[in-house]
């Protein structure tokens, strides 16, 4: 017990978390070890974990293959450099990418994050408006309650008065915000539904050079689900009004809403399109940007003839190796019916929760399960009753959510979902 106060003592001094005060840091639970759906606590227990890290461990901890693929490329090289050489591991990822998204994209520019891989996709849509000559074209137009990253150009596309970038709002590039899809998943889209978003397009269009959503999906902006349909008639609305079309997909990609990628429902391709968290099934950090071929080749042909970014970790062979060996080990398996499984034994295990007052509503879809609050949650006394009844749930906001591994079993989600009703429960 000494060395676990001496621990957290340490980690206090220290360490900065994310979104938490350096001075008044939250109650910290240190993990030890991980394997399956369980994380070790340094104390002794072992608590279920209901976020995937962040969504993105989608075949649990400590999986053989994976680790397996960790350590063979160790035996050849962890690093090299990404300009002027290449190597095997980022060619045959670059490959199985394009082969499993939708035509016409067919390049990937690969980076370190997510938040990166919004900054180049942004960055790939200005550079093709000035390949064209026409630089007037500069903005973006992106959702409410919409959320890209923390990054500064990722910032600027994140809704500006729900999202948590408000602080920086002063120095942020200033873009355009649609209404958020009102449209029901299972619904059809009408005109009333896509009426901000076309009348931000007809005004601002000659200044627009592209419109960036997350599919389906609103992820850390609130949890929503929305309509494919929506996707569908806002492709039309930018291919009217010659416009680029960037999809965020770094929460939705390989799998997560039942389609290996979210646009599948629509059966819409996007200009542009964002991949990462799932990408290397939690281990490294990895992220993609995939574009068409004409935007390639515009940018490519246009000055200086390149796309300006380069960063130092790109192609990183030791996540090039996992990420390959996860997308493998996702589509030898019946992942589809893993996800609906879980989406059905979700459905079931929060159903309780939307009897409670405290409870706005409960969704789920695919393996998201959502109960969002009517008001928010007071973490400081929340996260610990979570991990007092076994689970590890992250709330935020309003939102008791989970996103777990795929491979949780229907015991392990009865845990987690009764975890979640009963800490609601005495709210």
């Amino acid at each position: 017990m000494d060395d676990i106060q001496k621990l957290l003592a340490q980690d206090r001094s220290h360490l900065w978390h994310p979104y938490a005060s350096a001075l008044d840091a939250p109650v910290m639970f240190p993990v030890v070890a991980a394997q399956g759906v369980h994380l070790e606590l340094a104390d002794g227990r072992s608590l279920i974990d209901g976020m995937a890290s962040w969504w993105c461990a989608i075949h649990g901890y400590n999986h053989p293959l994976l680790n397996q693929a960790a350590t063979e490329q160790l035996q050849q090289m962890s690093h090299v450099m990404f300009g002027g050489l290449t190597h095997p591991a980022a060619v045959k990822l670059g490959s199985l990418l394009v082969k499993l998204t939708p035509k016409p994209l067919s390049h990937v520019f690969l980076s370190d994050s997510g938040s990166v891989s919004v900054e180049v996709a942004l960055k790939m849509a200005l550079q093709y408006w000035q390949s064209k000559g026409r630089p007037g074209k500069s903005h973006f137009i992106a959702l409410r309650n919409g959320y890209h990253g923390d990054t500064f150009g990722a910032m600027s596309v994140c809704d500006p008065i729900t999202g948590m970038h408000h602080l920086f709002s002063e120095v942020l590039p200033r873009h355009w915000f649609a209404e958020a899809p009102a449209c029901a998943f299972d619904a059809v889209c009408t005109e009333d539904h896509l009426a901000d978003m076309r009348r931000l397009l007809e005004m601002h269009c000659s200044e627009v050079a592209a419109v960036i959503v997350e599919p389906v999906v609103q992820g850390a902006g609130g949890m929503r689900f929305y309509s494919p349909d929506y996707l569908v008639q806002l492709q039309q609305l930018c291919t009217e009004h010659d416009v680029l079309l960037i999809f965020d997909e770094i929460a939705t990609g390989f799998g997560r809403t039942g389609k290996l990628f979210a646009l599948e429902h629509a059966q819409v391709c996007p200009d542009l399109l964002c991949l990462g968290k799932a990408l290397t099934g939690g281990y490294v950090s990895l992220a993609a940007t995939l574009c068409s071929e004409e935007v390639a080749a515009v940018i490519s042909a246009g000055d200086p003839g390149a796309l300006m970014h380069g960063p130092t970790f790109m192609g990183n062979p030791l996540a090039c190796s996992i990420a390959c060996a996860s997308i493998e080990l996702l589509l030898s398996q019946d992942w589809r019916q893993q996800v609906l499984g879980l989406q059905e034994q979700l459905q079931r295990g929060l159903a309780p929760a939307a009897e409670l007052n405290a409870v706005a509503e409960v969704r789920c879809l695919g393996a998201i399960g959502v109960i969002e609050l009517k008001r928010p949650v007071d973490m400081a006394r929340v996260q610990p009753m979570f991990v007092e009844r076994g689970v590890w749930i992250r709330p935020f906001g309003k939102l008791v959510y989970t996103m777990p591994p795929y491979i949780m079993d229907s015991i392990q989600v009865a845990a987690l979902t009764a975890a979640m009703v009963e800490v609601i429960a005495t709210l």
